[in-house]
């Protein structure tokens, strides 16, 4: 018997929720204004995933073409309806765009259900009349609400919504932070799974009723209880076509966002029990080890590393803001990825409001990038590199002067976090250059600090100082980077070749 050891994913795959479509599974989460947007994963067996598309290509306003942290697609739901899967995706200071496609692997298509700010978490149902319904939340830095759940019935086609909104869960006294509702049905019951009490320290809740408008009966389906797993909820149940009932579940790590967990689930008197009752209080705590649900499954992994030898960006990574093609290219150096020496039209040309940032999400506590990068500077300033993105972040790479070439390391504190925000940097190494070639390390340890290291010939390495605390980033965590950009504010031709990225997970 094979069994599976949280977490299953050391990711920050934030606010999951997944289907099941046959025997295959399929996963989305929240990606803020990191675009591609909302990642689109499958798996086989709920324990091995792999990234096959993302649900928004762009975000269809005008604000994201710069970062706008902490804004974006929240927390969002997916379900599968006469054939088509279906995405609701909460665009917190917008309205509820909805995503559709007959094909995972395919392009979604978009359109916006309702305009409304502060409007999270929108889960859909259709009951068997053919009604539709969503349930919602609201965000408290939006709507100075954070504890109430509603309902408002839409149409089928998930396209403009009937009536007004009506309250169905009054949470302030028992779950004050109540949010991410998902809605099922079973045996004449529709359950509302909800995380509770917040992202650090919550719990998971239930809520059920005969009638999809209620009264609701409310109950604690799971806590940490004595288990290490601070703050399990907010995520998923799935049934297996074998019967079994499971659940899916983020965990907050802090500097590395949110991690995915997979727990058994049964019921119990008709009411959901998830994880296991280790110390009898009859409240399911998160387990560290469970069977497989399947066994002998494609094993399958998250890309990470990229040689850049296809005519598109890999899955793995995602811009800062939306992408724009002029940043970057594939073609121009075959077997490279070309950044361009861009400037900010507006801003300081610091880290944190660059929109031709390339990141992409960690897939383990520990890990070293490695990238070989040549920088073609036209003009004093034109910088290209690697770093790490955070409200604390650094980066290190190739600075272009007058006499050549410089290695330069910067480090960047983030005063204001949210939207374009507030950003200071300091230049914290300047050592004299050795052509225009180099190769860059970043290392992150489990103790969560990292450092950078260089060489000139790809053999020896030399480690620097200072080394860096990990930070996380406003609502995720910390995510490695690519950037090429022209510092001194100025116009110009430069560019920034990567010849390959290798990440090994793990301590090395």
């Amino acid at each position: 018997m094979k069994t599976y050891r949280n977490p299953v994913l050391y990711a920050d795959y934030s606010d999951p929720d997944v289907i099941q479509v046959g025997s295959d599974y399929y996963m989305v989460a929240s990606s803020f204004s990191y675009v591609p947007g909302v990642p689109l994963l499958h798996s086989k067996d709920l324990v091995h995933w792999e990234i096959i598309n993302y649900c928004v290509k762009a975000l269809p306003f005008e604000k994201y073409k710069e970062p706008s942290h902490g804004s974006g697609t929240w927390a969002p739901s997916i379900r599968f309806h006469e054939g088509i899967f279906i995405v609701f995706i909460p665009l917190v200071d917008e309205g509820i765009l909805v995503a559709r496609s007959d094909d995972p692997y395919g392009e979604f298509q978009l359109n916006m259900l309702c305009e409304r700010k502060g409007w999270i978490d929108p889960c859909p149902y259709w009951d068997e009349a053919g009604k539709a319904y969503m349930v919602f939340a609201y965000a408290g830095s939006r709507a100075g609400i954070k504890h109430r759940l509603m309902l408002v019935e839409i149409n089928a086609d998930c396209r403009y919504l009937i009536g007004e909104p009506q309250m169905i869960f009054d949470g302030e006294q028992i779950a004050p932070t109540t949010e991410g509702p998902k809605l099922y049905k079973k045996n004449g019951y529709y359950y509302i799974l909800m995380p509770s009490g917040g992202v650090e320290n919550g719990w998971q809740s239930c809520l059920r009723s005969r009638d999809i408008w209620g009264p609701y009966e409310y109950r604690i389906v799971m806590r940490q209880g004595n288990s290490k797993v601070n703050g399990p909820h907010q995520g998923a149940w799935i049934t297996s076509p074998d019967g079994k009932d499971w659940f899916i579940h983020f965990q907050d790590v802090n500097e590395l966002g949110r991690i995915i967990h997979l727990e058994p689930m049964c019921f119990l008197k008709d009411w959901p029990f998830i994880g296991q009752d280790k110390d009898g209080d009859g409240i399911g705590e998160p387990v560290e080890e469970w069977r497989m649900p399947v066994e002998n499954m494609p094993e399958y992994k998250v890309l990470q590393s990229d040689e850049f030898e296809s005519e598109v960006l890999g899955l793995q990574w995602q811009w800062q803001a939306n992408p724009n093609p002029n940043n970057y290219s594939l073609s121009a150096n075959p077997g490279c990825l070309r950044l361009y020496c861009r400037k900010h039209p507006t801003r300081d040309n610091l880290l944190w409001y660059a929109p031709n940032a390339l990141t992409q999400i960690p897939q383990s506590k520990s890990f070293t990038m490695t990238a070989e990068l040549v920088l073609h500077g036209e003009k004093t300033g034109d910088f290209g590199g690697i770093g790490m993105i955070g409200h604390i972040y650094s980066y290190m790479g190739l600075y272009q002067t007058e006499a050549g070439t410089e290695l330069r390391c910067y480090k960047g504190i983030v005063m204001d976090k949210m939207f374009k925000g507030k950003a200071d940097e300091e230049c914290v190494l300047k050592l004299k250059g050795n052509g225009n070639r180099i190769w860059l390390k970043l290392c992150v340890l489990e103790n969560k600090t990292y450092r950078f290291s260089y060489s000139w010939d790809g053999e020896e390495f030399l480690e620097t100082d200072p080394s860096f605390k990990l930070c996380r980033a406003t609502w995720t965590g910390a995510k490695p980077c690519l950037w090429a950009c022209a510092r001194e504010n100025a116009e110009s031709e430069g560019s920034c070749d990567y010849k390959y990225i290798s990440i090994r997970n793990g301590e090395t």
